[in-house]
């Protein structure tokens, strides 16, 4: 959450002439409701549902930048969909992403006591991000271009 997905995605997709996807903005147009409502109203294993759905739709239909919503990676079918791509798993400590996010409740995974919740989910999803990704990218106090420029540089992509 916050850690640039969406603004370093286009950045990417801009650098190597592709396309850009995120697969939360699929959810959002296909329920017609924000994520957060979809939780709200229906509960997070219906939205885990509707997203596992999402990222197989789009691991399928586009070849260019795909952003995947943070908690994604918590489905085996999605991590097995993943296997063989390139992945990159941008990282951020806790002062990063209050700093970015004011980790305030419209998060919300984040609604009660924002920064314990935020470090708990990072402990329980860090393995499974580093388990599907091919680099790891910290975002830590760079800018959305030293990002890009580092994601480039870990996949191998120099010449973009």
């Amino acid at each position: 959450m916050g850690v640039g997905k969406s603004t370093v995605g286009r950045m990417l997709a801009d650098r190597l002439r592709r396309a850009y996807r995120d697969t939360d903005d699929d959810i959002v147009a296909a329920q017609g409701r924000s994520v957060a409502e979809i939780f709200v109203d229906e509960g997070e294993d219906v939205f885990r549902a509707v997203e596992k759905d999402a990222v197989r739709r789009a691991l399928a239909e586009h070849d260019g930048v795909l952003a995947l919503g943070g908690g994604a990676i918590l489905d085996a079918d999605t991590r097995a969909l993943l296997a063989g791509l390139r992945v990159v798993y941008l990282s951020m400590d806790v002062e990063e992403a209050v700093r970015r996010t004011g980790l305030n409740a419209a998060r919300p995974l984040l609604a009660v006591n924002p920064r314990r919740q935020w470090r708990e989910l990072m402990e329980a999803r860090r393995h499974l991000y580093e388990e599907v990704a091919t680099a790891v990218v910290a975002t830590d106090g760079r800018t959305p271009e030293e990002v890009t420029r580092a994601v480039l540089d870990a996949v191998e992509l120099k010449e973009a």
